[in-house]
């Protein structure tokens, strides 16, 4: 088990490299099940989730190249032995359900385990299952597996219930060798769904309305070799700004893109401090304390729940009283209680915390629960008074490379320890 040392108060300073983009990463990995020729992709995260999901596709017959340290991977799925996406295999990351689509167009037949229970909250996939079968896919669940069956999948107009992320890349990725015309309404916005877009149609799929709600797939007969450069993780610029924006100091964010932060950059901007885009990057400098910032989570271009924790921790020593409201999910606040334990004054109800500024926290002893509730935690704990001790780290390491180091690059006193 690894552990956080961190050391505060800190204040940053210097320069950050944004990675590729976990949540564009693994949508695109799947895309390669569509087609029989290769797909390099760069730009590509030495990450926990990538990891697992290169170990499940290499069970299902990929052929993969992988150079973490030039951030590059080449994928080719002419080989594909295996349709079964097992339990074990599943069991780690939910992300892996985005096999399911690209399984079944184009293989006919998938079984795919059902993901199991997340921490943060309930993630249904019924609307990846209702999508296929108006494509005309034939899905029964037994044994906790998804066995879905269709011949050749056709053009559907699939009204989704509710906005979801993964069901959205899932039913776009069938879509591409389905035939006739798929219309997705109420689709999800967000930057990584445009990203795999943008992937496809290096491959060959013919995609229109990326980034709207109303996304437009004509079918084609096969996909073909392509390459593709991930977009970088707007999660970790906007966790390094809150850092920042929490201990004070001055960073250069490199390879930012304020195209794909959504509301949550304006939101990290009402904190104060100063902010200029220059040089394909972004300067933040924070010299006072920050403002309380109030904020609902929502699908993009909303804020971000990812960024939620962050922003809390941010809230947390700032000057005055802020509300959150966590709309996205039910369980999301379960590094409130951590905080706490460090004096922040937090008071939930429901799904709203309202956040009592304070000058200090103390250090304590913290336990991450998720990924985002680790950055978090790391956050108030680079503020914080003394010494603190953050357990579970693994979960921070399935989204954010490398964070210790980074941080220690920008002064902060951060040790990873290895029991």
């Amino acid at each position: 088990m690894e552990k956080f040392k961190v050391s505060g108060p800190s204040r940053l300073s210097g320069e950050i490299d944004l990675d590729g983009a976990k949540n564009a990463c693994l949508p695109i990995f799947c895309a390669s099940l569509l087609s029989s020729e290769e797909l390099n992709i760069f730009n590509v995260p030495r990450l926990g989730d990538v990891q697992t999901l290169l170990t499940l596709l290499k069970s299902l017959g990929v052929e993969i190249e992988v150079d973490f340290e030039r951030k590059t991977c080449v994928l080719n799925s002419k080989g594909l032995c295996s349709n079964i996406v097992s339990y074990e295999l599943v069991k780690t990351m939910r992300a892996s359900i985005l096999t399911l689509g690209p399984l079944l167009a184009r293989m006919g037949e998938v079984k795919v385990s059902l993901p199991g229970g997340c921490a943060i909250g309930q993630r249904p996939i019924d609307q990846h299952i209702k999508g296929l079968e108006k494509m005309g896919a034939d899905i029964t669940l037994r044994d906790g597996y998804i066995d879905a069956k269709a011949n050749k999948l056709r053009g559907a107009r699939i009204v989704t219930d509710l906005i979801t992320v993964t069901g959205t890349e899932n039913l776009m990725m069938a879509a591409c060798l389905a035939e006739g015309q798929t219309v997705i309404e109420n689709a999800a916005r967000e930057p990584e769904v445009v990203d795999l877009a943008c992937c496809l149609k290096s491959m060959g799929a013919k995609i229109e309305g990326e980034g709207t709600d109303i996304i437009r797939i004509e079918g084609v007969e096969k996909l073909i070799a392509a390459s593709h450069r991930v977009i970088p993780d707007r999660i970790e610029a906007g966790t390094f700004i809150c850092a920042i924006a929490a201990c004070g100091g001055q960073i250069f964010v490199k390879n930012f893109d304020r195209k794909i932060m959504g509301l949550a950059y304006e939101k990290l901007k009402s904190c104060g401090g100063e902010f200029l885009e220059v040089n394909g990057g972004l300067k933040v400098k924070f010299d006072q304390r920050p403002t309380s910032v109030s904020c609902q989570t929502s699908p993009f271009p909303g804020f971000a729940t990812d960024m939620q924790a962050q922003l809390m921790a941010v809230n947390a020593v700032s000057d005055g009283i802020a509300l959150i409201d966590e709309s996205i999910f039910e369980n999301r606040f379960m590094h409130v209680s951590e905080m706490q334990r460090m004096g922040a004054d937090i008071k939930v109800k429901g799904r709203t915390a309202i956040v009592q500024g304070k000058k200090r926290l103390s250090a304590a002893k913290l336990m991450a629960t998720d990924l985002r509730a680790s950055a978090g935690l790391v956050v108030a704990a680079l503020v914080a008074d003394g010494e603190s001790l953050i357990d579970r780290i693994y979960h921070l390491d399935r989204g954010y490379v490398n964070m210790d180091i980074k941080l220690a690059e920008l002064g902060a006193n951060v040790v990873r320890i290895r029991e």
